[in-house]
């Protein structure tokens, strides 16, 4: 049994108070992922006196990936790719050369190995945050490709956008690769259930109805504030459609919990959303059948240790289909 577990760290930076780092260190212990994707390693993004943008931009890089280096040490994790000759590579990482914001994807090397080759990263101008994609061998027939994502907050025009870009990588003549899509999505999920009679309803019930204020027009349907306040789904339908994708949680009809709305206002960014269920685990077509449990991890470190809830699901390698 492989464990596949999803993390927006918070703004995890190399400079924060050792308390929070050593809560999501534990929470991931916790966890013991044989892989996890991790969203908002963050580095600054000022450009310093004398500096061009390219030196901003091998900074960042340097810094990023000396705290997910860290990150992966503490937690017994590895995030050093391989090349395609051998040798070590790059981390596992990503952003829009843009911003000094990143995703990444660290793995067990007891459990999982990476495939030569087969880590890329995708940037700008694709996705609002670097979207990182690399193939591991879990020990299945085939290696999966593991992506982290990070979904663009303010704009659901551009999440159904990055859908469609997702949509692109993943796939292959015919269908879709082996693998699974994690992230933040900053968004609600397309995924249904069906009752026993027969009737269709979203896994994620409307969260929205009863909000005003400012932020609504980045997460709800044009046309449709003060008139229902209707979430924006489109980002998830394009990748659920046609089963190319599921939604794990819905899957398997996991009981609903919220990944976020547990920090309340002053402990990090202002969130007048409440609970809601935005960090998801997609797996693709030929890994659904591999997928055998889902859950979020609910703890005192985890609910110290950023605004996002890990979410968490157990794979059973020998179902993946080639």
């Amino acid at each position: 049994m492989i464990r596949i577990a999803n993390l927006n760290a918070y703004k995890l930076t190399s400079g924060q108070p050792q308390e929070r780092w050593e809560a999501r260190v534990t929470a991931i212990q916790e966890i013991a992922p044989d892989v996890l994707a991790l969203q908002e390693v963050l580095v600054d993004e000022a450009l310093r006196h004398g500096e061009t943008e390219a030196e901003r931009a091998q900074r960042w890089r340097v810094e990023a990936a000396e705290i997910i280096r860290r990150l992966a040490t503490d937690c017994g994790l590895t995030a050093t790719t391989i090349q395609a000759d051998g040798a070590p590579g790059e981390i596992a990482m990503a952003n829009n050369q843009h911003r000094g914001w990143f995703t990444a994807v660290l793995w067990n090397p007891a459990t999982v190995q990476a495939v030569p080759g087969g880590f890329r990263a995708f940037g700008a101008p694709d996705f609002w945050h670097g979207f990182t994609t690399i193939q591991l061998d879990i020990g299945a027939v085939v290696p999966v490709v593991i992506g982290s994502y990070h979904g663009d907050p303010f704009r659901p025009d551009f999440r159904a956008n990055e859908a469609r870009r997702l949509k692109g990588i993943l796939r292959r003549t015919g269908g879709a690769k082996p693998g699974f899509l994690l992230g933040d999505f900053n968004a609600i999920s397309a995924a249904t259930m069906t009752a026993a009679d027969g009737t269709a309803s979203f896994y994620d019930a409307e969260p929205y109805t009863e909000q005003d204020h400012d932020d609504l027009e980045y997460q709800v349907v044009e046309g449709t504030i003060s008139k229902g306040n209707v979430a924006d789904r489109r980002q998830t339908e394009i990748l659920l459609r046609r089963g190319f994708t599921v939604d794990a949680a819905a899957h398997l009809k996991a009981a609903w919990e919220p990944t976020v709305g547990h920090w309340a206002d002053g402990q990090g960014d202002p969130d007048p959303w409440g609970p809601r269920r935005i960090d998801l685990v997609l797996a693709t077509r030929p890994a659904a059948p591999a997928v055998v449990a889902y859950r979020t991890h609910r703890s005192p470190a985890a609910l110290a240790a950023a605004d996002h809830l890990p979410v968490v699901v157990d794979v059973n390698e020998q179902e993946v289909q080639p």
